[in-house]
């Protein structure tokens, strides 16, 4: 079995060293996929015995994921694990999602930060853990999902099954439509925890994201369209509600 670890970077100069060398600890076959990134990130990059994707310019959060789905694809891998590069992802937890994958029982292993709490966690910006909860818990609704963190990054896909899917959202409101299209497609999810790290509760989703209402209705507007694209497919509780809120 072949497990490739592919991390999104933009601008992380802060953390990309430190990061790199501990995943290196636990994985052989890295990709980092540089999104555009204007300081010396990809100068450091060139330190390391990993592959590089980069992109010319900013291209968003879920184009560097399809891009690393594709790669693997390519290039033979059975599974990606993706995480973040700033130190919000622990690379200590590799292992613990390698285990899950060799239960061979699921097609998504999703971590969740909140699954497991411990005292040692950090507290999240309180409108983050609000949006995460309120989007969670419609997912769980509408998909009949049990899952507990929507937007944690540290997880691992079985290649072949995303492969089946038609993924095109490029910024971060990227899991609203992985969510959806996974129950369509009927792939198997599970949860493993994941420590709750929160390095930096001022990072900026960028421009007029950062603000949390216009962020929620992003990730609604996300959410819905994809709802009824998939409509066909999904349980009868999908759309309830959906043309009172859109």
């Amino acid at each position: 079995m072949r497990i490739l670890v592919a991390i999104p970077v933009y601008n992380e100069q802060k953390y990309v060293h430190q990061v790199l060398e501990r995943v290196l600890e636990h994985a052989q076959d890295v990709l980092v996929i540089d999104d555009g990134s204007t300081d010396a990130t990809p100068l450091l990059l060139s330190q390391f015995p990993v592959e590089v994707i980069r992109h010319a310019r900013n291209r968003g959060y879920g184009r560097s994921l399809m891009d690393a789905f594709r790669w693997a694809a390519v290039d033979g891998f059975d599974w990606v694990i993706t995480m973040d590069c700033d130190e919000q992802h622990e690379p200590a937890s590799i292992p613990d999602f390698v285990e899950a994958v060799k239960r061979d029982d699921a097609d998504v292993i999703s971590g969740s930060r909140y699954l497991a709490p411990s005292p040692e966690d950090d507290r999240p910006p309180p409108e983050r853990r609000r949006i995460n909860t309120e989007i969670t818990g419609e997912l769980n609704q509408r998909l009949g999902l049990r899952i507990t963190d929507a937007f944690c990054g540290f997880k691992a896909y079985r290649v072949g099954a995303v492969r089946a899917l038609a993924l095109d959202v490029d910024g971060y409101a990227f899991p609203l439509q992985f969510w959806v299209q996974s129950v369509a497609a009927g792939l198997r999810i599970a949860e493993i925890p994941v420590k709750l790290i929160y390095k930096d509760l001022n990072r900026s989703f960028g421009g007029p994201l950062d603000n949390q209402q216009v962020r929620l209705a992003h990730y609604r507007t996300v959410l819905y369209k994809e709802l009824e694209r998939c409509a066909d497919r999904l349980p009868s509780s999908a759309s309830e509600g959906m043309g009172a809120i859109a």
